[in-house]
């Protein structure tokens, strides 16, 4: 159940933050491999590493799998305490 909670909490807060790396940055390596079939399935039609596929997985916070999330609060992209704070919060 908290593993539901972390993942649902983690998707909401994709949905809602400004990315905190620059939007024109290269995505790692470790987020790609990690969010490849969630980009599959939701972003497809943008470029990789365009502004647009960002936005994209922003919107489809929710939908996303917990490893993608998980190396997006590794890479920095996503906090680890807005992510903490939003499972508290549910």
């Amino acid at each position: 159940m908290t593993t539901i909670r972390t993942l649902l909490a983690a998707a909401l807060t994709l949905g809602t933050l400004a990315v905190s790396v620059n939007e024109a940055s290269a995505t790692s390596l470790a987020v790609k491999m990690a969010c490849a079939q969630d980009y599959y399935a939701h972003c497809s039609q943008h470029q990789p590493d365009s502004p647009g596929v960002r936005k994209c997985m922003r919107a489809v916070g929710k939908n996303l799998s917990k490893g993608c999330i998980s190396a997006l609060v590794a890479a920095g992209e996503v906090s680890k305490s807005v992510v903490e704070k939003k499972v508290a919060s549910n």
